[in-house]
C-alpha cells in the first residue's frame, strides 16, 4: 500500500474507534473492516469528512462463505474523485440478521442492495423496496449462493395452449455423461469422421 492510502487507513480508525474492527491492505488496496450495525454512520462520515470526500458509490455487492460464521460479507466500493482515491468497506453478517440500509447516504444504494438481496438473500433493513431485481419474482432461492444447485428449482417456458409462461420441475435433457478428461490431441481417434473422402495421392486430390 502507498502512503496516502496508509495514511487514510490510519485516519479512518483514528476518527471511527467504535466503528472499525480493523484496517487492512490487500493487493495495495484499503480494506475498512465495520460493525455491521455502524454501516451508515461509517458511509456518511466517509462521504461528508473533508479528507475523505468518498462521494461515489461504485457498488455494494455480496460474498457467501458458506462454511464460515458469520456466512456472507457485504462489500461497498467508494470513490473520491477529489482525493483520487478508492475504499473497499466490509462487514460480516449471516442469514438471520439484517444490515441497514444504505440508501440515506447513497441514494444508488437501492438498486444494488435489491440486487444483493435477490442475489444472496442478505437483509438491509429500512430500505423501502426490497424486492427482486434480476430474477423472476416467483423465482425460489438466491442462485449466487454456494449451495444453490446449478440446475436450479424450476425451469420456465412458455405455453402455447395457455398462452402463458408456466414453471415446470428442472428436467435434465440429457444423462450424465462421463469424461476421460484427455485432452482432444490424445483422446482423438486417428481416423477422424470425413478422412474416407480424402485421397491418399495428392496429384488425384489436386486434380479433383
Amino acid at each position: 500500500m502507498d502512503q496516502a492510502l496508509q495514511d487514510l487507513g490510519d485516519y479512518i480508525k483514528a476518527s471511527l474507534p467504535k466503528d472499525v474492527i480493523r484496517v487492512e491492505d490487500i493487493c495495495g488496496e484499503l480494506i475498512v473492516v465495520v460493525h455491521p450495525e455502524r454501516i451508515p454512520d461509517v458511509l456518511m462520515f466517509l462521504r461528508n469528512d473533508g479528507n475523505c470526500q468518498f462521494k461515489v458509490l461504485i457498488d455494494i455487492c455480496g460474498v457467501d462463505y458458506p462454511q464460515r460464521k458469520p456466512r456472507f460479507e457485504v462489500v461497498y466500493n467508494l470513490l473520491s474523485l477529489t482525493q483520487n482515491q478508492r475504499v473497499r468497506i466490509k462487514l460480516l453478517v449471516d442469514e438471520e440478521n439484517s444490515v441497514p440500509t444504505a440508501t440515506g447516504v447513497y441514494s444508488s444504494a437501492g438498486w444494488f442492495e435489491r440486487e444483493a438481496w435477490d442475489l444472496y438473500g442478505i437483509i438491509f433493513s429500512d430500505h423501502d423496496d426490497l424486492r427482486r431485481i434480476l430474477t423472476d419474482y416467483g423465482f425460489e432461492g438466491h442462485p449466487l449462493r454456494k449451495d444453490f444447485p446449478l440446475t436450479g428449482h424450476v425451469e420456465v417456458r412458455y405455453d402455447e395452449s395457455q398462452k402463458r409462461v408456466v414453471y415446470d420441475p428442472v428436467k435434465l435433457t440429457q444423462d450424465f455423461r462421463t469424461f476421460d478428461f484427455l485432452s482432444p490431441w490424445e483422446g482423438m481417434a486417428l481416423n477422424l469422421p470425413g478422412d474416407e473422402k480424402a485421397s491418399d495421392d495428392p496429384i488425384e486430390e489436386g486434380k479433383s
